[in-house]
């Protein structure tokens, strides 16, 4: 038996693989990490867009339909697929960053509470995950109720990081290049962690996870807004465009690689 496990794992490594075939998360390696940054600077500049043009009450509907059209989606498969996958994401963060925008815009919540309050939902969706399946590993995520807590925490997390990126560029004022530049660094903590101090891995994922909404969302909002607000002015119709773009090209090449690579037994 330990033979035979050392085998597989072995050739799961030469085959590019680190997670069983039947799960519905992808690969978690570099190329996962870039497209994630990417969707959270899409959702954020067109959550901005769409706000604008539609208005804030039809922007969050319609975003809310697409969000439950996407979800339905991605349950409904029986393996990961790159397109269902990510387009999945993208309106988790389109939709996530509405949640956060409407709070403090709407509601006049300040962005430090509402940054509290979703990371307290965070900890109540991992708690009841770990309760419920015994891990919060990615890998395990093949339907079901683990898909459920999975795609729970991942909205979480979005909303959360939304609100906390807002936090330090807005209430505190560091502007955007200057935050997206604080959390490109506060992303390498996790990676220095795992790497170097063996932590273990489902926590440093999730660390980083979280830290991915207001690294892409800073960074596509210095790009997107006008001068006078610290950025580029290139705006956030256009930035949202180019992402799109960037993002479809990524999960084609994705999509053309999974099928090559070889199927190995679960």
């Amino acid at each position: 038996m330990g033979a035979s496990t050392t085998m597989t794992r072995a050739a799961r490594r030469r085959a590019g693989l680190a997670r069983p075939v039947w799960s519905k998360v992808p690969q978690v390696t570099a190329a996962f990490w870039a497209v994630k940054i990417l969707t959270t600077g899409m959702g954020e500049t067109t959550s901005d867009y769409l706000a604008r043009t539609l208005g804030p009450l039809p922007a969050v509907g319609s975003a809310g339909l697409l969000l439950v059209a996407a979800l339905v989606a991605q349950a409904r498969t029986r393996r990961h697929v790159p397109a269902v996958y990510w387009a999945a994401v993208v309106m988790v963060s389109v939709f996530g960053t509405m949640a956060a925008d409407v709070a403090h815009v709407a509601l006049g919540v300040p962005y430090a509470l509402s940054a509290a309050a979703f990371a307290a939902a965070l900890a109540l969706v991992f708690w009841l995950w770990h309760r419920t399946e015994g891990t919060l590993a990615v890998e395990t995520v093949s339907g079901g109720r683990p898909e459920v807590f999975y795609w729970s925490a991942v909205l979480a997390t979005f909303a959360l990081g939304t609100a906390v990126g807002d936090l330090t560029a807005a209430t505190l004022g560091w502007g955007y290049l200057a935050s997206g530049l604080l959390f490109a660094a506060l992303i390498a903590v996790p990676a220095l962690g795992h790497r170097l101090l063996r932590m273990p891995s489902v926590l440093t994922f999730w660390w980083a996870y979280v830290l991915t909404r207001p690294l892409g969302a800073c960074f596509a909002d210095w790009a997107g807004v006008s001068r006078e607000r610290g950025g580029l002015d290139l705006g956030t119709g256009p930035v949202s465009l180019v992402l799109a773009v960037v993002i479809t090209a990524a999960v084609a090449w994705s999509t053309a690689r999974a099928r090559r690579a070889p199927r190995l037994p679960a």
